[in-house]
């Protein structure tokens, strides 16, 4: 007897609801803008960073992209001033991602 039998016969009643958010994705609620995201790569304090910015949508957008970029990556990263800095250089891999998901991007410094 599994768990949804038991459920049945505590509550025989109940009907299960069909459920809606599985057909929901994350990438269909991201806004794709028309100006490329600035992908560029700069040194802060001897370390390597990569720096995205440019993007126009709703920030919360935004953060949900930064979130998604440092799961691909299994690396740290952050989302300050309207910006992700991602710890690294990983322009091309963030690049690819980026042209995947249906942004343009431009490369910026080195």
């Amino acid at each position: 007897m599994d768990l949804s039998d038991q459920l049945k016969n505590l509550f025989p009643d109940h009907t299960p609801e069909k459920d809606t958010t599985e057909n929901l994705d994350i990438e269909d609620t991201l806004w794709i803008q028309d100006d490329p995201l600035i992908c560029k790569y700069e040194k802060r304090k001897g370390k390597p960073i990569t720096i995205i910015e440019g993007y126009t949508g709703a920030t919360s957008d935004f953060k949900i992209l930064a979130k998604e970029i440092k799961v691909l990556l299994g690396v740290g990263g952050s989302f300050k001033n309207e910006s992700i800095i991602i710890q690294g250089d990983y322009r091309d891999r963030i690049m690819s991602f980026l042209k995947d998901k249906g942004f343009k991007t431009k490369r910026v410094g080195g």
